[in-house]
């Protein structure tokens, strides 16, 4: 392809070796600038990623949403592609992107809905298809709340949307699966502390129900995808209250370190 789409694609990794080389190809053929910020990666990935032909930045993640904000801002291009190692572009959204870029953006951002996957099964009820993410943006209109976890994405003016979809390789493995669920759940809880928020056993209860029967279950039809669906509404409330224990736990931790407080007379 001689004529390049004026796009960057920003890639953040950790020990991605396996999965980062068909990420790269998914865009390095019509995109005019690939930037892959790697946190300490201990494999081979930054190596791929430059044999590939990508611009590798080496930085520690600290805050998820300070490391995406950080990244954006090295894109040469104003227009930015955000991409995980484990998700890949279609061909179809491809061409979908080129034609966007051809007729000329008309929002400042634009939703592409994902495919999830558990090892190669596509998940198409109980909320994750299609599941639409604000991926392709403007980097001077857009920022990513700075917290730990789940940060949200802010976007000024107006935000568009994409048809075709994107290929989201999630976990590998209902045990992947538990690894992610585990560390995000101790994310979840440090974040609950540093913002101060207050959660008691029984919203957190309420909440891991209200996750697995009524919206997963029912009102998204997760059963729909058999073991897999029910799996991924369990893990669901599941992570409501693994973060609350964790959160209880933290709490604790942090109360019996606090100096003790002098009585006045």
């Amino acid at each position: 392809m001689d004529k390049k789409t004026p796009l960057t694609v920003v890639i953040l990794t950790k020990n991605e070796e396996e999965r980062i080389k068909d990420c790269i190809e998914s865009v390095k053929d019509w995109v005019e600038e690939i930037i892959v910020v790697d946190d300490e990666s201990t494999d081979r990935t930054a190596e791929i990623a430059q044999n590939l032909g990508a611009k590798v930045l080496k930085r520690k993640m600290d805050i998820e949403g300070k490391q995406r904000n950080w990244a954006y801002q090295k894109a040469r291009n104003l227009w930015v592609l955000s991409l995980d190692a484990d998700e890949r572009i279609t061909k179809e959204l491809r061409d979908e992107i080129i034609r966007l870029f051809a007729e000329g953006p008309r929002s400042n951002g634009y939703t592409i809905p994902r495919r999830n996957y558990i090892g190669n099964y596509w998940l198409r009820y109980g909320g994750e298809y299609p599941a639409p993410q604000l991926k392709l943006f403007r980097k001077d209109k857009f920022r990513f709340e700075e917290v730990g976890v789940h940060p949200r994405a802010f976007l000024e003016g107006k935000c568009g949307f994409l048809k075709n979809d994107l290929i989201h390789y999630s976990y590998r493995n209902f045990s992947d699966y538990l690894n992610k669920l585990n560390n995000q759940t101790t994310r979840e809880a440090e974040k609950w502390i540093l913002t101060g928020r207050r959660m008691t056993f029984w919203q957190a209860l309420w909440r891991a129900l209200d996750r697995f029967f009524y919206r997963r279950m029912l009102r998204k039809k997760a059963y729909r995808d058999g073991i897999y669906g029910f799996m991924t509404a369990l893990f669901s409330g599941l992570y409501q209250l693994l973060s609350y224990a964790k959160y209880r736990e933290l709490l604790s931790k942090h109360l019996e370190v606090s100096p003790p407080k002098i009585l006045e007379k």
